[in-house]
């Protein structure tokens, strides 16, 4: 059976993922593209032939010609048609975050359990990028032996907004290295810190940030948003016999005029592709069977990315280390 799948946002997000649904995920169909602009949804479902347009993005939900749901609309809007999918009995894959409060993250879980069913996969795609399963392959083999430290950076070339702060660095760019170290290391947070150096400028300066894990492991996340020179993610994983660090991808190098030189990406579309069409293999699996993916996120994870999120802006408020304090986990979602 074909699974039909609606994509709930058409910006740049909702557009590849509409575009993977249509070329690279057998057994699933476009059918329905839905965005608040309805110029925008024709045409992005033009381009990929999907079989309607909308601009209800709850009603699209009820629909009984949708199985599952792909929600890539803005951030505000991920929680509350998280719950419809749930109230629905449909499956959802929700762009990260499921929401920047972590109150609003216990709602979704808690309608998830009354449901008594998981229901939403969560877009943390590092998960699935090749550099990310191996490092941390390496690590559960005991290759490098116990895990000390996780150092990680995170680049872009120039912020989306003039008035983007580091307070936001925080909430909007660092959850992807909140939730994958959380994933290879295979911990919690216990603590984290946070820091800014001064530009000579008004654009937001980057972000420095040392996390403890309840483990006893040192974490250290840089986000700098305007780096200028390309995106440019990359992860160093430090253990007692060794280290395992991430290499920038780049296909080709141009040698001319006595340079050598490789390319950067301008935006993270390219560096993960493939770790977003693995990605929505697994949601689309999760969709015909109901069985959850082994290393996909889930509310819970959604939720730990907000609460460390949260403590790290009160720590780069403060200039003081903060505790992190996270609900226990329930077993709902062990």
């Amino acid at each position: 059976m074909t699974t039909r799948i609606a994509v709930i946002g058409a910006g740049l997000m909702g557009a590849d993922h509409a575009g993977i649904v249509a070329q690279d995920m057998p057994g699933a169909a476009l059918q329905v593209v839905c965005d608040v602009d309805a110029e925008r949804a024709r045409s992005i479902a033009g381009a990929h032939e999907a079989e309607d347009v909308a601009t209800d993005p709850e009603a699209v939900i009820a629909r009984d010609d949708v199985d599952a749901v792909i929600i890539a609309s803005p951030d505000f809007t991920h929680a509350p048609l998280s719950r419809a999918c749930i109230a629905a009995g449909k499956r959802a894959l929700c762009e990260k975050p499921l929401s920047q409060s972590s109150s609003e993250c216990l709602d979704v879980m808690r309608a998830e359990k009354a449901a008594g069913a998981r229901h939403v996969m969560l877009g943390f795609m590092r998960r699935f990028d090749q550099s990310y399963v191996e490092m941390r392959a390496v690590l559960r083999n005991g290759t490098l032996g116990r895990a000390l430290m996780m150092h990680n950076f995170h680049r872009n070339v120039e912020t989306p907004a003039a008035d983007f702060t580091g307070a936001m660095a925080i909430t909007n760019s660092a959850p992807h290295e909140f939730d994958v170290v959380r994933h290879v290391l295979g911990t919690e947070y216990a603590s984290i810190s946070a820091h800014q150096p001064k530009r000579s400028d008004a654009r937001v300066a980057p972000v420095v940030m040392v996390l403890e894990t309840t483990d006893g492991q040192l974490v250290t996340i840089e986000i700098n948003n305007n780096a200028a020179y390309g995106y440019d993610v990359r992860a160093e994983l430090v253990g007692e016999a060794g280290s395992v660090a991430m290499n920038n991808v780049a296909f080709t190098r141009t040698d001319m005029k006595l340079v050598s030189a490789t390319r950067y990406d301008a935006d993270w579309r390219g560096r993960y592709r493939e770790a977003y069409v693995r990605q929505n293999r697994e949601f689309l699996r999760f969709a015909e069977t109901g069985i959850f993916p082994e290393i996909a996120s889930d509310c819970w994870d959604g939720y730990c990315a907000a609460i460390v999120a949260e403590t790290g802006v009160k720590a780069l408020e403060s200039g003081q280390k903060q505790a992190v304090e996270m609900i226990a986990r329930p077993e709902f979602y062990a």
